[in-house]
């Protein structure tokens, strides 16, 4: 993506070393375990906008801004994707990034969003994955805009924030929005997930959907693993080989519209299997449907 004035866009990527290869977080990542079987999966730009749409843990970071130290102030409460594909992200307005954002001029503030995926089971390698989406960062000021984006934000993450978008009244902030929408253009994506890591085309961002299963998953993982872990052992049989030992144990990681992926532990050692569903579900009905299949 071309800028008019030229203004630099910060690297999505955490290394600098353009001769890089392989995962971007190989440190933290050691021994995860990578697909090795050809399965069906989610494209980049899907697994992408899953993760802007879903509650992961987000970070903003503003490269070059003189109050880093403060930049915690400025994790966003809620995020979304509008249908031209900037992501649009609700501030605290007494945040180092809405300061930032509003004393800017329209295409000089560079930003990297930081999002991170962690297993809401316990489980050895409990972060999933990471996108960045780097870009340049305004603030939401037509009002007609504002309020089509407050609207989209509510759609997708209802928040009560969203009903103080008046002033504070607090010193000394006072006169400034208690929050504020900002936008990020975004420039660049790159993800680093169980698929493995690559570069996303942000034009893709905006055609792909978030997975239908996202707002379900954690709460489906975590019954399954609670409740239901003779029936997550009965998986082993299908594992041929691999599925053989008492001592393997099975624990629910990953649940998309395609299917159910299950991490197997013996000792030190761990790997994944994913469980193909024999048709993509959109809802929870298709999901129970598929899952009762899964362990028939």
């Amino acid at each position: 993506m071309s800028r008019p004035h030229g203004i630099p866009l910060p690297s999505a990527h955490r290394s600098s070393d353009p001769n890089e290869t392989g995962s971007a977080f190989d440190d933290d990542w050691q021994g995860q375990p990578r697909p090795r079987e050809g399965v069906r999966q989610l494209t980049g730009a899907e697994r992408v906008r899953t993760l802007v749409e879903s509650n992961a843990s987000v970070s903003l970071t503003l490269p070059g801004a003189l109050d880093q130290g403060e930049l915690g102030t400025g994790v966003p409460a809620a995020r979304t994707v509008t249908p031209d594909g900037d992501v649009i992200l609700l501030v605290s307005g007494e945040s180092a990034a809405a300061r930032a954002a509003a004393h800017a001029q329209d295409d000089d503030l560079t930003a990297v969003i930081e999002i991170t995926d962690v297993a809401p089971v316990s489980v050895p390698h409990r972060i999933r994955g990471r996108a960045w989406l780097a870009g340049w960062l305004t603030p939401v000021r037509d009002a007609a805009d504002r309020a089509a984006c407050a609207a989209l934000m509510a759609e997708r993450h209802p928040v009560g924030e969203l009903l103080a978008m008046s002033d504070s009244l607090d010193i000394p902030y006072a006169g400034r929005p208690a929050w504020m929408l900002l936008r990020l253009e975004v420039g660049e994506i790159s993800v680093d997930d169980l698929w493995g890591a690559e570069h996303v085309d942000p034009e893709l961002l905006a055609a792909a959907e978030p997975d239908p299963m996202t707002a379900h998953e954690a709460e489906i993982l975590q019954h399954l693993a609670a409740s239901h872990g003779d029936r997550m052992g009965e998986l082993c049989a299908l594992l041929g080989a691999r599925g053989e030992g008492a001592d393997l144990k099975a624990v629910p990681l990953a649940l998309d519209r395609l299917g159910l992926r299950v991490r197997f532990t013996r000792g030190a050692t761990a790997f994944d299997a994913r469980f193909d569903f024999p048709e993509p579900v959109g809802d929870v009905c298709g999901l129970r449907r598929a899952m009762r299949t899964l362990f028939a």
